[in-house]
């Protein structure tokens, strides 16, 4: 393949801003951003379903405390109409009233047992209460704090998108004055070698795979004509000369 000195040249360039390209897409992948919102939502996951578990509690000892009222004030009414009962003077029968009151000191060994059952929920309700608090408000600090760092990675996402179309906008411009057979094969190379199609022959070295040219490949290249694209001999891709090449 043939191709002027001057469109090789600037195919150097077209590889610059691929590479640039390449940077800026590692750098768009790999912002710690990532890796910090991801850990953070970890943890407010784990925190949501603790909440949860917090609420569920509260709300199961809100309903035990409600039954557990209830059966307090029943016991409590039954016992106050015995007391009525006793205190009218209506039951005159010695043994009714004795069973009488012994009812009435039983509903009040049942009340006085209620009532501490009341006492015992009251307070396992508070705590409950206490952590759906501390949940809710732990919640809050690290969804907080995702929202920092998302904010931070949008803004560098902004920054690195718009470089991106800058460089790409500028690699259009400069590829398209490129023969289109060349460009086409620098564009397969560089799939084929991670990203670079075209090196420069720097001081004899090949600046695609690092490699000094052996004694017979430099002569070739030397004997090349300017408009000969010349691939190296060890990683094949199209290399570059320039004034500095070391020929």
């Amino acid at each position: 393949m043939n191709a002027a000195s001057a469109d090789q040249i600037r195919l150097l360039d077209v590889q610059a801003l691929d590479v640039r390209l390449q940077q800026l897409a590692h750098k768009r992948k790999s912002l710690p951003e990532h890796d910090e919102i991801d850990s953070l939502t970890k943890d407010l996951t784990q925190l949501r379903d603790l909440l949860v578990a917090a609420q569920t509690e509260e709300s199961d000892c809100a309903r035990e405390q409600t039954k557990a009222e209830q059966d307090v004030d029943q016991v409590r009414k039954r016992a106050a109409r015995d007391q009525q009962r006793l205190d009218s003077g209506a039951v005159s029968s010695p043994k009714d009233l004795e069973n009488l009151q012994r009812e009435i000191t039983s509903l009040a060994k049942r009340q006085s047992d209620l009532e501490d059952v009341v006492l015992e929920v009251m307070e396992r309700r508070e705590s409950a209460q206490e952590r759906v608090a501390e949940l809710t408000e732990r919640v809050a600090a690290v969804q907080a704090k995702i929202d920092d760092a998302t904010g931070r990675r949008d803004a560098a996402f902004e920054e690195i998108d718009g470089e991106a179309a800058s460089v790409t906008k500028e690699r259009e411009v400069i590829a398209g004055s490129i023969p289109a057979d060349l460009l086409k094969l620098y564009d397969k190379l560089r799939a084929q070698q991670g990203g670079i199609g075209a090196a420069r022959l720097y001081q004899r070295t090949c600046q695609g795979c690092r490699q000094e040219l052996a004694i017979t490949e430099l002569n070739e290249v030397r004997q090349a004509a300017s408009d000969t694209v010349v691939r190296c001999e060890n990683c094949r891709r199209i290399l570059v000369r320039t004034a500095d090449s070391g020929l």
